[in-house]
């Protein structure tokens, strides 16, 4: 049996389970044109739809309006800071779910038990590695994509059976 997004032989049950990546949208945070353009071609490179947002308030909004299946969220940024957009987020039962990765120059105890402490789910320190980050977006976005097939299978369930 072959992958048919890359006509690779399946293997094992993991591959059966694998959601569709390029079905996800990523919403990159980023206060600097540089970094920003970078993270988003790191991002592409996984084949999702990528967002971007330039400050904590504007990233707020793009959530509101499209919620990505992931964020990547720089701490330090004008208006209001990734940590606070970071709690914003995880605080709203309606955007709780979606994977926080904090990105950051900062590299602290202290300010990793803050992310943490906001919600975030992960967090990449800068300069931020290509393998890394893909890695660790595609991880949250498997986990991210499963949890809503999951979900909306629970509820064809619940509908078929009246509950």
């Amino acid at each position: 049996m072959t992958d048919p997004r890359s006509d690779q032989p399946t293997t094992g049950a993991a591959a059966a389970t694998d959601p569709d990546l390029t079905s996800a949208t990523i919403l990159v945070v980023d206060d600097h044109e540089q970094n920003l353009e970078l993270i988003q071609a790191y991002a592409e490179s996984i084949g999702c739809r990528v967002r971007v947002a330039r400050d904590g308030l504007e990233a707020l909004q793009e959530v509101r309006t499209d919620p990505p299946d992931l964020v990547l969220l720089d701490v330090m940024m004008p208006r209001m800071s990734g940590f606070q957009a970071c709690a914003k987020l995880k605080a709203d039962p309606a955007t709780r779910d979606i994977p926080v990765i904090m990105v950051t120059a900062l590299n602290e105890v202290g300010d990793v038990e803050r992310a943490v402490e906001s919600g975030a789910d992960d967090f990449l320190t800068k300069p931020v590695h290509r393998l890394e980050l893909v890695t660790r977006v595609k991880s949250l976005l498997r986990v991210r994509l499963l949890k809503k097939q999951l979900e909306a299978t629970l509820e064809e369930v619940r509908r078929l059976t009246g509950d």
